[in-house]
């Protein structure tokens, strides 16, 4: 494995070998083809990445819709809050997470550094919009007629990310979809 990935790893308590996917709460072994996860740099492994099959991707569907029955029905500051949390985890692990991304997308440190804290800035971003999920009352063009525009939920949040800003556009996608009241489905 790659000379110090161990310790970083380890600090995150994340696995070298991954044993699936994560529904919600709970862990699922998949069946799909274990990936070397490289290090572009030196072309040394990080770790193995257990794939998902079609089967897997269904359970995860399955699992997303049961959620999303629930999750909606969440105040938007509330589900907020769990993007809060995030946030501060990120700050905590700020330094390892930055030299993780380093290493397995081949960036600079400071590129990977910065990466984190555009997650950050993205869970902050997200938590103001909560406050402003309300809706808005409108004027119509007939007379004594007002119009009002709510947000609803919409269902599963598919993701897909890029190989160059991968935890980038996942949180973009992620913090807001869920502080919206979605739930997400993730492809890395």
């Amino acid at each position: 494995m790659a000379e110090g990935i161990s310790v970083t790893l380890e600090k995150l308590e994340i696995e070298k070998t991954n044993s699936g996917i994560c529904t919600g709460t709970n862990w699922s072994e998949t069946h799909g083809p274990v990936i070397m996860s490289e290090n572009p740099s030196t072309g040394r492994d990080i770790a193995a990445v257990q794939s998902a099959s079609y089967d897997d991707y269904d359970l995860m569907i399955k699992g997303a819709e049961r959620a999303f029955l629930e999750w909606r029905k969440w105040p938007a500051p509330k589900r907020a809050e769990i993007v809060r949390q995030i946030g501060i985890k990120l700050r905590d692990y700020k330094e390892d997470l930055g030299r993780l991304i380093s290493i397995e997308a081949g960036k600079i440190l400071q590129e990977g550094m910065g990466e984190v804290q555009e997650m950050i800035d993205i869970c902050d971003f997200a938590l103001g919009q909560a406050r402003m999920m309300n809706g808005v009352m409108l004027r119509s063009e007939r007379p004594d007629h007002k119009m009002y525009d709510q947000y609803h939920p919409l269902g599963i949040v598919g993701i897909v990310t890029s190989f160059n800003f991968p935890m980038a556009v996942w949180a973009w996608n992620t913090m807001l979809a869920v502080t919206a009241g979605n739930v997400v489905v993730w492809k890395p």
